[in-house]
């Protein structure tokens, strides 16, 4: 079955993230190495991609790490900080296939708060047939239910769905699943799968 609908991943695939740079500038790197090696931030943002409350989650986390409090509380003060923009050429792509009439799904971990930020920031957030978002399902890719979750809400079966995202278990949880997946590592290389599946012209 040929993909009729494209589903694109949002962190590092439209949008720009990288919580080291930002600690780097901020704290600089001797300490932000020591930072994350001493506490699991990703492990923490994990539980707010989950649907935990977005302050609570990170107040939580700097009272388990009292030495690392006020760095730790700037995951949460600083946020919008930690996103390095839109990737354009992805954000190109998605409004090409708008325009020529593909019908554009999200599919991302994210949490309720953290993506109402970025919307806040990105109107291209607001392009998109319908999201799929982890913190609302409270359900977290690769786990197979989020993308069943997006298959009954879409009524779209496997086989019409192009998928890309950065992490090559979430390309594989959808492979799996029976969706055409592409792993991303550049806007070019999107699309040309995304001419090579028909879904763009040249």
């Amino acid at each position: 079955m040929k993909p009729e609908v494209v589903v694109f991943d949002l962190g590092m695939v439209l949008i720009g993230w990288s919580p080291e740079a930002f600690y780097d500038r901020v704290i600089g790197q001797s300490a932000r190495l020591r930072l994350f090696a001493e506490v699991d931030l990703y492990a923490m943002n994990l539980r707010i991609d989950n649907g935990d409350g977005f302050h609570a989650v990170v107040a939580d986390c700097a009272a388990a790490h009292p030495e690392w409090a006020t760095q730790i509380m700037l995951w949460h003060d600083r946020w919008p900080e930690m996103l390095t923009g839109p990737i354009a050429g992805s954000v190109a792509l998605l409004r090409r296939l708008r325009a020529a009439g593909v019908p554009t799904l999200a599919l991302t971990n994210f949490g309720r708060e953290t993506l109402d930020i970025a919307q806040g920031m990105f109107d291209f957030l607001a392009e998109f047939d319908a999201m799929y978002v982890s913190g609302e399902l409270r359900l977290l890719k690769p786990d197979a239910a989020i993308y069943a979750a997006l298959e009954q809400g879409s009524g779209h079966a496997p086989g019409q769905l192009f998928f890309t995202d950065d992490r090559p278990e979430n390309c594989d949880a959808a492979t799996a699943r029976g969706w055409h997946a592409h792993r991303f590592t550049g806007p070019e290389g999107l699309e040309r799968a995304l001419i090579a599946q028909a879904l763009l012209k040249e």
